[in-house]
């Protein structure tokens, strides 16, 4: 029997393939694909030329309110010398094809101009001399003005003075001294040359008295008692002296048993003041 019959059980007989075919090999699975690589969001910047980085940095413009009226103003003024020089050329082109009769005319045209113009300038300039000429003259005319006033008021007792001068106690224990006594006191201090002078408060001006009243000096009418106190404005060198003469001041005064006494001071204050006063029938003469 051969290898490739069998005998079945039930006794018939079946004839095998003689070799059964080669099994295919089972399918592999497909590769998964790879998971894709995520992509940026930023996209690469194009380089760019320097002309496209000027343009973009030119514009659109950026300009300050500042930067925008430099600009109006140099407009103007680059419009205005265009004008210029538009008119300067056409005058020259003008000039080009004038006569020579019209160009002589027209010089002498700017030569009297010129002169008419240099006349006018030297008006002016003398005008402006006269008026500063007259201004300084006005100035120190009201200087003048404002000193003389400042002297007037001084001798007529209406504002303080101040400057060198004496100061003469007279020391009256006896109460013999009398206002005469103080009057050729001051006599003698103007004649020495005093310019301001008050005594115990009382200012002395041209107009001043003395008088007696009651045992003791009255001076424009106020009582004054003793010491007498003389505040004197004036050299001390004339002054001192004037009083200390033989038969003098001081020795009158010493007669009568009074104390006098003479200091020097570099700054004497005469501070008491006067009402100024008009006169009732002196009128100025001047006109």
């Amino acid at each position: 029997m051969s290898d490739q019959e069998e005998r079945p059980e039930n006794g018939l007989r079946k004839k095998l393939p003689a070799e059964l075919p080669p099994r295919a090999p089972a399918p592999r699975p497909a590769p998964e694909p790879a998971p894709a690589e995520p992509v940026s969001e930023q996209a690469p910047q194009p380089q760019l030329t320097g002309r496209q980085r000027l343009i973009d940095g030119l514009w659109p413009p950026r300009l300050t309110r500042a930067q925008l009226i430099v600009a109006l103003l140099l407009f103007g003024l680059g419009f205005g010398l265009a004008v210029q020089v538009a008119s300067n050329s056409d005058g020259d082109s003008a000039l080009r094809g004038a006569r020579q009769e019209d160009l002589v005319r027209i010089l002498d045209e700017l030569d009297d101009r010129t002169q008419r113009l240099e006349d006018e300038k030297q008006g002016l300039e003398k005008q402006r001399q006269e008026l500063q000429s007259s201004s300084d003259q006005a100035a120190e005319a009201r200087r003048q003005t404002a000193e003389k006033e400042r002297q007037l008021g001084i001798l007529a007792g209406t504002v303080g003075a101040t400057g060198p001068g004496i100061t003469m106690t007279v020391q009256d224990t006896k109460g013999a001294v009398e206002s005469d006594m103080l009057l050729d006191a001051i006599q003698e201090l103007r004649a020495a040359g005093a310019e301001a002078i008050q005594v115990n408060g009382v200012r002395v001006v041209a107009n001043t008295y003395f008088s007696d009243t009651d045992g003791s000096v009255a001076v424009d009418g106020n009582k004054i008692n003793a010491p007498y106190r003389f505040q004197v404005i004036g050299k001390p060198q004339d002054l001192e002296p004037a009083l200390n003469i033989p038969g003098g001041v001081v020795q009158s005064l010493e007669k009568e048993q009074a104390t006098v006494s003479v200091e020097r001071s570099d700054k004497i204050v005469v501070d008491a003041l006067r009402q100024a006063k008009l006169p009732d029938y002196a009128r100025s003469s001047s006109r």
